[in-house]
């Protein structure tokens, strides 16, 4: 079985977000009591607040942070309709905050109408760049041309997408093959538009991104949406959380050599669960793509994952007081497949069930203990 470990994490009201940092011994989570607060994991397997302040003058949707490359740099979006990017700062040798850290504000980004629904990293490859999506139904790409500078950032593109739109994912895949690409989830509650998903690719001539495909079944609004690393596939995954949880296979069809839009794919669906029988909230992957972690509105995080044939099965369910979850059958629900490397590198392993952003209450659950490898910290990160 696991062990739930519970943080008292002493946010005023309901917290939206949890975000692992890339080694995943630094977490960070937002509420709405419109503050964030970053924690840092002891050797004991202890988290500890280090830093905790008031970031927007509205509810803190999303907070992510940016590839350690970059620094330590953190990106928050609020209802107060601005993203923020946030740089911790280690005090100087003749300051009175010396070998003491804490967090500065870089930039506030003020250019959404509306309420900022979630902000992404791209990846590292692609340099500093950050994506932020809207309820207006923009989607907007920032970059930083001088990563020495994190007050200065340009607007490079903004996509409208129709629909009113809660979260992004980008494509992780580095690979020259793939342009750059990223998925857009809409909640809007209006099913009879369909195309609730959306996919969006870097065109090289144009130099702008241009919609790829939409996702016709995905009809329910959706609440989080997550591309799985690519690790030299040819093809794409993406987990989409609605109504259930499904996996997309995203397989692009040959272009014509005088082609000059936007790749075509061929969607398949290659699994849907509707286990949670409630609202799914956060879907998440592990670093090597065998495996997806859901939370939903059932208080459970549930694990899935295929087997050699590709077919999707929950491999476990963690409850957040620990208890074991018994099956139909009465006996407790088998966690044996469960190794420790795969929920040590689950990145963002789904440590809180989302409050949503229509304000009904669910439970905060505590992370899990995570299980280490010898293999994973042989090196550790500078700032421990």
């Amino acid at each position: 079985m696991f062990v739930a470990r519970s943080i008292a994490a002493d946010h005023k009201d309901l917290i939206h977000d949890v975000s692992y940092d890339f080694h995943g011994r630094r977490m960070a989570t937002c509420s709405s009591d419109q503050s964030v607060k970053v924690w840092d994991k002891s050797e004991n397997g202890e988290w500890h607040c280090t830093a905790s302040w008031k970031t927007h003058s509205g509810s803190v949707w999303r907070v992510t942070w940016a590839h350690p490359e970059f620094g330590q740099v953190l990106a928050s979006c609020s209802f107060d309709r601005t993203a923020a990017v946030w740089e911790e700062i280690v005090g100087e040798s003749n300051d009175k905050q010396r070998g003491l850290s804490h967090w500065i504000k870089r930039t506030t980004l003020v250019d959404s109408r509306t309420s900022v629904t979630d902000v992404k990293f791209a990846p590292k490859h692609m340099g500093l760049m950050l994506t932020t999506c809207s309820a207006d139904g923009v989607v907007r790409i920032y970059e930083a041309p001088d990563v020495m500078n994190l007050s200065q950032w340009s607007l490079q593109h903004e996509i409208s997408c129709k629909l009113s739109c809660s979260c992004i994912s980008w494509n992780p895949s580095s690979s020259r093959a793939h342009p750059p690409m990223f998925a857009v989830g809409s909640d809007d509650s209006n099913v009879t538009y369909g195309g609730k998903v959306q996919i969006y690719e870097y065109n090289e001539n144009t130099r702008k991104y241009a919609k790829a495909e939409t996702l016709m079944t995905v009809t329910d609004a959706v609440h989080d949406i997550a591309f799985a690393p690519n690790l030299g596939r040819s093809f794409h995954v993406l987990a989409i959380a609605t109504k259930d949880v499904r996996i997309f296979k995203l397989v692009p069809m040959r272009k014509e050599s005088t082609s000059a839009g936007p790749t075509k794919f061929e969607v398949q669906i290659v699994a849907q669960f509707d286990n949670h029988n409630s609202q799914v909230w956060r879907v998440s992957w592990n670093i090597t793509s065998t495996l997806l972690a859901s939370s939903g509105d059932d208080g459970c995080v549930r694990l899935w994952k295929a087997n050699y044939m590709d077919n999707w099965k929950c491999t476990g369910i963690l409850k957040g007081d620990g208890s074991p979850l018994t099956g139909s059958s009465g006996q407790p629900t088998a966690m044996s497949t469960v190794v420790g490397s795969s929920v040590q590198t689950s990145q963002n392993a789904l440590n809180g069930m989302s409050a949503g952003r229509i304000g009904k209450r669910a439970p905060f659950a505590p992370p899990l203990r995570q299980l280490t490898s010898p293999k994973i910290y042989q090196q550790h990160p500078a700032y421990y």
